[in-house]
């Protein structure tokens, strides 16, 4: 399918022709930001970046565009709604590796180049700039480790709640806080899959709690927050939270003790050099490295 015959009906998507900087100008690039979801502030921030990355090139249309909740078929609509925009490339966050395949060959054959942040689909791109998760969550474990032993914690059982067992960038998360705990005497539970939703990870949390896990760990930032909660309210009992992503509520349970540590991505960081590759790509340029490593930190109470 080529571009031309989506233009009829970018008419017909709303708010289409209305992206950062102005109204349509056949003049610039069309760029647009497809996220997993609205409801996580990290995605937000990569927004930010990309819009700032937008105002210092001058050359760009961008629009960000994202279901309300993690959903495949919602995501994949706005793959569709994006080409039928006459996007030039799409930056997209992939919510699983293969559900959004067939959408993005479609958006390959109209001509459309696929940059990738924070989260890849099984389909070639120009470049992914993402956070080395694996590394991440490993960095979270040997946090909780050291923090157990000093409480004379050596063993005990340890909850995982995660976005589902298609997002990539979180299993990698998981994988890696699985790492950290090879050859202790900890037993790490089969990992639990709330959609991101806070709500349904705090009751998770809570029932892992009431089985007497000495830790919980969250996977994203949904997760984290559920099991920021939990531990809140499970005040007086020896469970310790953690997880991922530094929005200000995660940051706050940090604070407050409700969470020992999280792991701070560097989503503006995505956003911003996203929209500069995605300009390289545009302007004819091979993009490198194939894999940009937007870096990665653990955040305690001691850092805010």
């Amino acid at each position: 399918m080529k571009k031309a015959l989506f233009v009829a009906a970018a008419l017909m998507v709303s708010g289409a022709t209305l992206f950062a900087g102005g109204t349509k100008d056949s003049g610039k690039k069309k760029v647009f930001l497809i996220t997993m979801d609205q409801m996580d502030q990290h995605w937000v921030q990569v927004d930010a970046g990309a819009q700032a990355a937008v105002k210092e090139l001058g050359n760009i249309q961008y629009k960000w565009l994202a279901p309300d909740v993690k959903d495949d078929a919602k995501q994949i609509e706005c793959v569709n709604n994006a080409v039928a925009a006459g996007a030039d490339c799409i930056l997209l966050a992939a919510n699983g590796p293969d559900a959004v395949t067939s959408a993005l060959k479609e958006a390959a054959a109209a001509g459309v180049k696929i940059v990738y942040v924070d989260s890849a689909a099984d389909f070639p791109g120009e470049q992914l700039l993402a956070t080395d998760n694996r590394a991440g969550g490993r960095q979270v474990g040997e946090t909780l480790i050291k923090d157990l032993a000093s409480k004379g914690v050596a063993k005990g059982m340890i909850g995982i709640i995660g976005v589902n067992a298609a997002t990539e960038s979180c299993n990698q998360r998981e994988f890696g806080f699985r790492d950290a705990f090879e050859g202790t005497a900890f037993t790490l539970l089969e990992t639990q899959y709330c959609q991101g939703d806070a709500a349904v990870a705090k009751d998770m949390a809570a029932n892992f709690i009431t089985q007497g896990c000495v830790a919980v760990y969250g996977a994203n930032e949904g997760s984290t927050v559920g099991v920021g909660n939990a531990v809140k309210e499970a005040a007086g009992k020896n469970v310790v939270g953690c997880g991922s992503d530094a929005s200000d509520m995660n940051k706050s349970l940090v604070k407050n003790g409700a969470l020992l540590c999280i792991m701070a991505q560097n989503p503006y960081r995505m956003g911003y050099e996203g929209v500069k590759s995605a300009a390289k790509v545009l302007a004819g340029e091979k993009v490198s490295p194939s894999y940009f490593d937007t870096g990665v930190s653990i955040i305690t109470k001691s850092d805010l």
